[in-house]
């Protein structure tokens, strides 16, 4: 595999969108980061994928290796929800992962948005202008805070 991007560029298609490889590529990435690498035997195939209203947003690697992920989900309540947030190990700190929370916050900047994050990266999530609004959690035996980030007329008013 090769690690350098694909000139960085974040990708996005709904489901009904995707070709069966691309979403494979991207599932597989999921299932690497979130039940091989952090062993977490969970169903990651949660049925939301389907939904009509569902976004991919990734980035290749130039020999077609899914690098960095996020999946956008819109929530009944009206909110965005951000999750499925991964890097392949092999590479993390190359800020794949604030670029595709850029992309997916730029789509959903007038709506709210939440998103349950790990909490080692609270912070990471809190530049991109979310809030904790939970205490700690475990899911899956790893710890885990709730964040929200309203919507930007809201938070601009706010100040």
């Amino acid at each position: 595999m090769t690690l350098q991007p694909l000139a960085a560029a974040v990708h996005r298609a709904y489901t009904a969108d995707l070709d069966a490889a691309d979403f494979y590529r991207m599932l597989r990435l999921r299932v690497d980061v979130f039940v091989v690498e952090q062993k977490c035997a969970y169903s990651e195939l949660d049925g939301r994928d389907l939904e009509d209203s569902t976004r991919h947003f990734w980035i290749d690697s130039a020999d077609g290796y899914v690098l960095g992920y996020l999946r956008l989900l819109e929530d009944p309540d009206g909110a965005y929800r951000i999750g499925r947030v991964c890097t392949a190990e092999s590479a993390r700190g190359m800020g794949l992962g604030r670029k595709l929370m850029r992309a997916a916050v730029a789509e959903v900047q007038s709506s709210p948005a939440v998103l349950s994050a790990q909490t080692y990266a609270k912070d990471f999530y809190a530049s991109f202008g979310f809030v904790a609004e939970s205490g700690e959690y475990l899911e899956d035996g790893i710890p885990h805070v709730d964040m929200r980030r309203e919507p930007r007329r809201a938070r601009a008013t706010a100040r």
